[in-house]
């Protein structure tokens, strides 16, 4: 690199350093490792957290003596690493409506960009302040997209308000389920963390006798969409919405997976070549990746068996919810078929 200058890849994106500032790091050459530049002698094994903070601030770690007034480095850096944005689509519900499958599908796409775990930003930490939010997101190049999944939004009231006052242009994204099996799967994951939990039954109704359903208990609650929705409908118009089934999500997952990447303007890479059918999880799971050893299936928290429930409770559930189904139906524009 001495007097021609050292070019390296970093992140996908040409990177340029000077042969002075190159030869600056203690007179240690450079090398170039998994797309991040060592100095001579580190490995990547080595750098323990390193490989998970920004790559910028990998180079700066191992290029202590690079002076930071030079230019051509620090332009490189910001080109080659995107910049921070907030997210211009959120995943806002449902819980244990199939939220974490869409954004595992969606990660497939080069232009999507996603928080991994739920920023829960808009329903507990707003008091944190969009800045810090705003950090908390992937760095993104022109023309990707920054996304984020927290289903709790959808039934938080002043989601909508917060989410409007960050951009009224905000993409939303609501994954809905048949609300009772979404009620039943919500028990059964609350179950395996709690096993001691009262019975499904003696929870979902008020008046076991009189079969008055308690809307109080949140299991029941998030499945009443059409009352959520018009809380978000006060702020956000109906184009920014796209409501997807979640049972069609594994039964046609790449049907709609095309409907998403629509939505989200995209091109349509995510297609049907990119699943298989888990016989024994009951759900698509993704075809192996290039360079894994197995396929990309959801952890083993999904597709738990359901507990028996009478099925003279699950009826009573189904004829409370069906009124708010039909309304949900006519605001969205689309029958979902629970009924």
């Amino acid at each position: 690199a001495a007097g021609r200058g050292f070019v390296g890849r970093l992140g996908g994106v040409e990177g340029f350093l000077s042969g002075s500032a190159a030869h600056g790091a203690r007179g240690s050459k450079l090398l170039l490792h998994g797309g991040i530049i060592l100095t001579d002698g580190r490995d990547a094994e080595n750098l323990g957290g390193a490989l998970n903070a920004s790559p910028a601030s990998v180079v700066r770690q191992h290029l202590p003596d690079l002076p930071t007034g030079d230019a051509p480095f620090n332009i490189s850096i910001a080109n080659t690493f995107g910049s921070k944005k907030f997210p211009q689509a959120i995943i806002i519900g449902v819980k244990k409506g199939g939220t974490r499958a869409l954004l595992e599908f969606l990660r497939i796409h080069p232009d999507v960009r996603a928080v991994g775990a739920e920023p829960h930003f808009f329903d507990r930490f707003y008091e944190k302040g969009l800045e810090w939010y705003r950090n908390l997101m992937p760095r993104t190049l022109e023309g990707q997209i920054t996304m984020e999944k927290t289903p709790s939004y959808f039934i938080t009231k002043e989601a909508p308000r917060r989410v409007f006052s960050m951009s009224r242009h905000t993409k939303l994204i609501v994954v809905v389920r048949d609300p009772v099996t979404r009620a039943v799967s919500d028990y059964t994951q609350t179950l395996s963390k709690s096993p001691g939990l009262p019975s499904f039954r003696s929870l979902a109704f008020r008046n076991a006798t009189t079969g008055l359903i308690d809307t109080s208990w949140s299991a029941v609650r998030i499945g009443i969409y059409a009352k959520h929705l018009e809380n978000w409908l006060r702020f956000f118009p109906p184009s920014r919405f796209l409501f997807v089934s979640g049972e069609r999500l594994v039964s046609d997952p790449a049907g709609e997976m095309g409907r998403v990447q629509d939505f989200l303007g995209l091109k349509r890479v995510v297609t049907d070549k990119h699943f298989y059918f888990n016989q024994t999880k009951g759900f698509p799971c993704l075809k192996k990746p290039e360079g894994s050893s197995r396929p990309r299936c959801l952890g083993k928290s999904k597709g738990r068996p359901h507990p028996q429930i009478p099925a003279e409770v699950l009826l009573r559930l189904r004829d409370f919810y069906r009124p708010f189904n039909l309304k949900f139906y006519q605001m969205t524009g689309h029958n979902f078929g629970w009924d």
